[in-house]
């Protein structure tokens, strides 16, 4: 999440755009758990692997492919920890401190340095925890798969986007399952790159994403729009007010005390994801320096940003998630060659970050990320489903694993674990099936069948 700035556009700009100002947004008293966290959320399986369907009747597994987020990591870099530290001693110097602004610096200085141990950016113990345990539960629950991917000698594809923390994750989900099975261990490829595939807002492909980003008017006005509200300078008030005593929180401009709530967010946001390196393992504590009222404004601020510029965006647009296509595309293509006898793989394994997962997830309507928002109705928890916590937590993943009997080929979903329905307009084998048919599934999706 930026940090957030004096309002951008003219009155001339907002008027042209004619983006509605938001009502004052009551937040539910419980939200679910890591909805504050946003796409900072660390990963939990969403289903209990007891429950899945079984395969209809003569169908074995011959195939599986994933797309995986990153798992827990580090914060990219040390700016909110440094300007909060800034500020603490600051007021410290000052006579400004509360006892819990006291308590505090002591904190993010532990997670600061817990952090830049382990590398800024780069996978936590918890993020390698998630993907060894999601690598796991993949092979027990596909044993028979595995089984023959072994004994035919199958190939297993590693391929990530280049970056440290999606190759680390890559290599790690990779050594599990040879740790399972160690026959699968030679059958293992290297991890390649392929930036096209997996880093897509980077590469050629995002050449007119990234133009939007940068220079649509109407983006940039309408997540001014929403963060520029007085809930948002209330909120920050009252996490600063815990930390700082009032003739010291008075010395700081509203835009100055919103920059400084916003990080003390963003490390609370972080902390989960370092749980592994903190005092004990038991956490870091820094939900006792801002209330879940507080967190919960501004993990909905960051869903917002993450929601126009990643997700379902404006409902008039795809430019967040057409460039996504080209991973859309390599998930039937595997699935196709398999089909067409002319490939030698059991498995494809793919990692990647947020900003392919959450595109990936609003161009294949997945559960929450069907619903784009205008400017007369933004988005707002109230409503949209859209959130980080549940479309893209860090360790996310999107998998599908395929079935053949004779000729005949299925292909179950499960979205971070979970079995999940194809999008509206996909019909699966049987009423409340989460099977579907190959055939069904390229027209479904426009494709042009093998």
């Amino acid at each position: 999440m930026r940090h957030l700035t004096p309002a951008l556009a003219t009155a001339g700009l907002a008027a042209l755009l004619a983006v509605t100002a938001l009502p004052a947004q009551a937040l539910p008293e419980h939200l679910s758990d890591g909805t504050s966290y946003g796409t900072k959320a660390p990963y939990e399986p969403r289903q209990n692997p007891r429950t899945y369907q079984q395969a209809p009747a003569g169908f074995v597994p011959v195939f599986t492919e994933n797309v995986s987020r990153h798992g827990s990591r580090a914060a990219t870099d040390s700016e909110d920890g440094d300007l909060v530290l800034a500020l603490l001693e600051k007021a410290e110097s000052a006579n400004g401190l509360t006892a819990k602004g006291g308590e505090f610096g002591p904190k993010v200085r532990a997670l600061q340095a817990a952090m830049s141990g382990v590398g800024y950016g780069d996978l936590s113990g918890r993020g390698k925890q998630e993907l060894k345990a999601t690598a796991t539960r993949l092979a027990q629950r596909l044993p028979g798969l595995f089984t023959t991917i072994a004994k035919k000698k199958e190939k297993i594809d590693v391929v990530s986007s280049g970056q440290g923390r999606a190759v680390e994750s890559a290599n790690i989900y990779a050594g599990a399952l040879a740790e399972k099975d160690p026959d699968l261990e030679p059958l293992i490829g290297t991890t390649r790159t392929d930036v096209d595939l997996l880093y897509f807002h980077k590469a050629a492909g995002g050449k007119a994403y990234r133009d939007y980003i940068a220079n649509d008017q109407r983006l940039a006005t309408t997540l001014e729009t929403i963060s520029d509200q007085p809930k948002t300078h209330s909120t920050a008030h009252s996490v600063l007010k815990k930390l700082f005593r009032p003739a010291f929180l008075a010395t700081l401009s509203t835009d100055d005390q919103v920059a400084a709530a916003q990080a003390v967010y963003n490390l609370y946001a972080i902390a989960p994801a370092m749980r592994e390196e903190s005092p004990g393992g038991k956490g870091w504590g820094l939900e006792n320096f801002i209330s879940k009222r507080d967190a919960d404004w501004f993990g909905y601020l960051s869903d917002a940003e993450d929601f126009y510029e990643k997700g379902p965006g404006f409902a008039d647009s795809d430019i967040t998630y057409k460039m996504a296509d080209i991973l859309l595309d390599d998930f039937f293509e595997q699935v196709e060659a398999k089909r067409a006898g002319t490939s030698d793989l059991g498995a494809e394994l793919r990692f990647t970050h947020a900003e392919e997962i959450i595109p990936l997830a609003a161009l294949m309507g997945l559960p929450g990320s069907t619903q784009g928002a205008t400017t007369s109705k933004p988005y707002t928890y109230a409503t949209n489903p859209w959130r980080g916590a549940s479309v893209a937590p860090l360790g996310s993943n999107i998998q599908w694993d395929v079935y053949r009997k004779g000729n005949s080929y299925l292909v179950r979903m499960l979205y971070n674990e979970k079995e999940t329905a194809f999008r509206q307009g996909c019909r699966p084998v049987s009423k409340g099936s989460k099977f579907y048919d190959l055939n069904e599934l390229e027209r479904c999706f426009g494709r042009t069948t093998n």
